[in-house]
């Protein structure tokens, strides 16, 4: 668990104008995309990857894109940590699963059954 002191305070107004910066750059490119529609297709889509690389670049220079990178890099050095099962686990236990599934629906199966008979061919046929 992270023990880091939080800023005080509402957000920077650099920050503010970085991000509107940002929006800006995402719109103007969704807008060539398709005021251009007569272009290319791969130019059109490179407009379009230009702006939201542009608004992406902008906005990672912000106090939220700080915040979104070190979190990236502390699930990243999570990922790390996690212990992977190896192909052998996986496909015993995938056998395992297939194995009980199988034998819980034979089994479901065989009370529906029962209970078919006992109640559609005997129980209902008590009164006739």
């Amino acid at each position: 668990m992270n023990a880091k002191v939080e800023k005080a305070g509402a957000s920077n107004a650099l920050d503010v104008v970085k991000l509107v910066l940002a929006g800006a750059l995402l719109v103007a490119g969704l807008v060539a995309y398709y005021y251009f529609a007569d272009w290319n297709g791969w130019a059109r889509l490179g407009m379009l990857a230009v702006g939201v690389i542009a608004a992406a670049a902008v906005g990672a220079f912000t106090g939220v894109g700080r915040t979104v990178r070190e979190y990236i890099t502390e699930s990243q050095f999570e990922l790390r940590k996690v212990v992977w099962p190896t192909m052998d686990e996986t496909l015993r236990t995938t056998l395992v699963i297939v194995v009980v599934v199988i034998i819980l629906s034979l089994l479901l199966g065989l009370i529906d059954l029962l209970l078919k008979w006992a109640v559609l061919d005997h129980l209902l046929k008590i009164g006739r």
